[in-house]
């Protein structure tokens, strides 16, 4: 089993020709609400791709909130461990321009209450392959998941998004981190994707490095480099593409694949996700992803 501890938002999302610039007001050309965050959707990714998974987070008691809940249930994520709280959920306000570029607001609602696992997350968190995290939920919340699952030798897998200042006492807990390129050069103060991924590997035991259509490039403190291509497509839209890879890796490897092939199945479900709009409603399903490998 796969645990995440890890935020529920709505996403707004409003597709436009071009992101308007400061001061600018723009007509955009569509509009949807689509179930999100970056802890549900790397639980409906690692779900869809394969593994049994828990998703512990917080909710708000609006209507939002009933719909991110029967969304991850029916993509077979157990939900008992999503809590509802009083007042609003969380929501994303994300604009998608015609050449799949996007940029986003996340307001944080019933995500900013949770101050950590409780007993019944914790008891989750024990039976798991592995925990994923994410900074969407507070600061003191994420660091207290990542070390009980250290207590309990849970592998921690660690999305820095959005990228911020990491306490050590988090990065002495996690197993492997996974940021994109922009949020390696901000966690590190380095530029340039092979000087950030040495500077991760003085703080963490894996990392990778997620490069948009440059693929992905993995290190070790043991020594070992991987730099894996990613599948030419052309994208509609990369909202959640990151925590598509993220989830899927995070079942590979929990199935004991080696990090050439867990990278190539994420690589391969995170091309998939980016033809199709949304981001929960991207995410791509075992077969899908194994056929499009076989392809």
């Amino acid at each position: 089993m796969i645990s995440v501890f890890g935020s529920a938002n709505m996403d707004l999302v409003a597709y436009v020709t071009e992101a308007p610039k400061r001061g600018e007001t723009i007509t955009g050309h569509r509009f949807r609400t689509v179930p999100g965050g970056k802890g549900a959707n790397q639980a409906i990714a690692a779900a869809r791709a394969g593994a049994e998974v828990a998703f512990l987070g917080a909710v708000g008691d609006d209507g939002f909130g009933a719909e991110m809940r029967a969304t991850l249930t029916e993509a077979g994520v157990d939900v008992r461990g999503l809590r509802q709280v009083p007042g609003p959920s969380g929501i994303a306000h994300i604009v998608v321009d015609d050449h799949g570029g996007n940029s986003i607001i996340v307001v944080p609602g019933a995500n900013g209450t949770v101050t950590g696992p409780c007993g019944d997350d914790l008891a989750a968190i024990a039976a798991s392959q592995a925990l994923l995290l994410q900074l969407e939920l507070p600061m003191e919340a994420v660091v207290a998941a990542a070390q009980a699952a250290q207590v309990s030798g849970v592998p921690v897998i660690l999305t820095p998004a959005p990228a911020q200042p990491l306490p050590e006492e988090l990065l002495d807990a996690v197993t492997m981190i996974v940021p994109n390129e922009h949020e390696a050069a901000a966690i590190t103060g380095v530029t340039g994707p092979d000087a950030a991924l040495d500077a991760l590997l003085e703080r963490v035991q894996e990392a990778v490095i997620t490069l948009g259509s440059e693929g992905a490039l993995y290190g070790s403190r043991a020594g070992e480099r991987l730099r894996m291509p990613a599948v030419t497509v052309q994208a509609v839209d990369t909202t959640a593409a990151g925590d598509t890879f993220v989830g899927a890796l995070a079942v590979a490897r929990s199935e004991g694949s080696g990090v050439e092939d867990a990278l190539r199945f994420a690589s391969a479900a995170a091309a998939l996700s980016v033809q199709r709009e949304g981001a929960s409603t991207s995410m791509p399903t075992r077969p899908e992803i194994e056929d499009s490998l076989s392809g």
